[in-house]
């Protein structure tokens, strides 16, 4: 018995773009022959850093997201959380405090709001923040204010578990 294709017409290893006249076509996803992923990691005072990685995981609206080279192109809004990267079996951590990537099959760029290397991370400025925040949850005027706040406190205090 035959298989029977996707109905989006695209398999395994293929994204979407865009043709004249708004269709869409499925073509074969560019991976790296490496087999990792450029990314660069970028806040409003520098570049942090620039590096091929096996993997990067990074703190995604809805959850977590971890992304390899092939990934499917994604542009995501990021909350305060921790990123990790991959590199030779060796993990490096940042922290941010939200922000935005942009992911295509070879690359993934990160615009943080705000973003340390880990080792550099302040413990009292973090706890100072979770202080705040936990004041901003219960200053809070609207339930969407709350939730945004309570959000941001338990981001924070998954990072001040880390250490």
């Amino acid at each position: 018995m035959a298989k029977t294709p996707p109905l989006d017409g695209k398999g395994p290893g293929t994204v979407s773009t865009a043709q004249p006249g708004g269709a869409m076509a499925a073509q074969p996803a560019i991976v790296p022959a490496s087999g990792k992923i450029a990314f660069d990691l970028i806040s409003p005072e520098r570049l942090l850093l620039s590096t091929d990685a096996d993997m990067v995981t990074v703190p995604g609206t809805e959850g977590y997201l971890g992304v390899m080279a092939g990934h499917a192109p994604l542009v995501t809004t990021l909350r305060a959380g921790m990123i990790d990267v991959q590199v030779n079996g060796r993990d490096d951590r940042y922290f941010i405090r939200g922000g935005f990537a942009e992911i295509s099959p070879a690359k993934i760029i990160v615009l943080a709001e705000e973003a340390v290397t880990m080792t550099e991370l302040d413990l009292a400025v973090l706890d100072q923040r979770i202080t705040d925040a936990q004041d901003d949850q219960i200053a809070a005027k609207s339930e969407g204010e709350r939730l945004k706040a309570s959000q941001l406190v338990d981001d924070l205090k998954l990072v001040r578990a880390a250490f």
